[in-house]
């Protein structure tokens, strides 16, 4: 991949400009543009058949889906560690639980776009942090979970005190 470098055109149109910074603002956004317009331009421009016109508009695609795909599975590492820190609170290994989910929210917020909040089904991700949960630790079993995620996704992603959202699930 090259190396990102801004480069200042005085003629480049406004409407260019205006893409690349979508780019930088919601990634997601952005390759799903990109895509569309390459769909129109392959189905009008013939002037190169050699291009691979549908392989290039999956692959630019994929930029976005695959970084919506990093966010949720980030989300539901965080929620799975602060189920384990919540389900056995007196394990030695819940200032290390607590820790991941801080670790994993933080991870998922900068790579959050604010086009994936239509997208981002947060009790779909709980049910699914609930799955990955272990039946038990130390041949203990967990403590009761709640059967519903207790937090919003503004939680989750949030940029409050760093224990904030795993206090939620305490």
């Amino acid at each position: 991949m090259l190396p990102k470098t801004t480069l200042v055109i005085p003629w480049r149109p406004s409407s260019l400009c205006a893409m690349s910074d979508l780019y930088d603002e919601d990634i997601l956004l952005w390759s799903e543009r990109q895509a569309e317009l390459l769909r129109r331009h392959a189905a009008t421009a013939r002037a190169n058949d050699a291009i691979d016109w549908p392989n290039i508009i999956e692959e630019i695609e994929s930029v976005g889906s695959e970084q919506l795909h990093a966010v949720t599975s980030l989300l539901t590492q965080a929620l799975v560690h602060m189920l384990k820190a919540r389900a056995w609170p007196e394990s030695r290994d819940v200032p290390h639980w607590r820790s991941e989910a801080r670790r994993f929210r933080i991870f998922a917020a900068d790579r959050f776009s604010p086009s994936m909040r239509q997208r981002i089904d947060v009790p779909r991700l709980y049910r699914r942090a609930l799955r990955i949960m272990p039946d038990s630790m130390d041949g203990q079993p967990p403590a009761p979970l709640w059967d519903t995620c207790p937090l919003t996704l503004d939680q989750l992603l949030g940029d409050g005190a760093p224990d904030e959202a795993a206090a939620l699930l305490s």
